[in-house]
């Protein structure tokens, strides 16, 4: 376990965050283009708060002498990775068909004519949100996401408190 002395001095923890991030975007890549497994829209759209927690990396290294930025980003970090947490489980539920996914996700409702059939299968993404390409114990992709989005989280979150309690003793 990071002692509080890590987690300290908000650099440290967010390069951390950074780097994890980049390791799920490219585990991710790796997936895609290695092994073929074609992303849905809702994986796209998990893959976007990762960018934003490398982001706020670069930027708390950047403004690293700016007294409470580095702060600041670990929590906008954290709330990206609750909102990566989120979609995720969306993206879980429609794999469970708990609910039905985006407009993106699947074809739309009965068409009433040839020509909107046609439109609908022309407009149809070429891979299902509901459909699990890919699992290991019976948890989708999505449904690791879950758990490292909310697990880098909680870390984000408790980075900062450190580094905040730190900064005003």
């Amino acid at each position: 376990m990071l002692n509080q002395s890590f987690l300290a001095d908000p650099r440290r923890a967010s390069l951390l965050l950074g780097l994890a991030s980049a390791g799920v975007l490219a585990a991710a890549l790796v997936f895609q283009y290695g092994f073929g497994y074609q992303p849905c829209v809702l994986c796209i759209w998990q893959r976007w708060p990762y960018v934003g927690v490398v982001v706020f990396t670069l930027l708390t290294l950047l403004f690293r002498r700016w007294p409470g930025v580095g702060d600041a980003l670990l929590i906008a970090s954290g709330l990206a990775l609750l909102a990566n947490a989120g979609i995720a489980g969306y993206h879980v539920g429609v794999e469970q068909h708990w609910w039905a996914g985006t407009s993106g996700c699947g074809v739309p409702g009965p068409a009433s004519s040839l020509d909107q059939l046609r439109a609908q299968v022309m407009a149809a993404p070429i891979v299902r949100c509901d459909e699990i390409p890919w699992s290991l114990l019976g948890v989708s992709m999505a449904g690791y996401n879950v758990l490292v989005s909310l697990a880098l989280a909680a870390f984000a979150f408790a980075a900062a408190r450190v580094a905040y309690t730190r900064s005003v003793r």
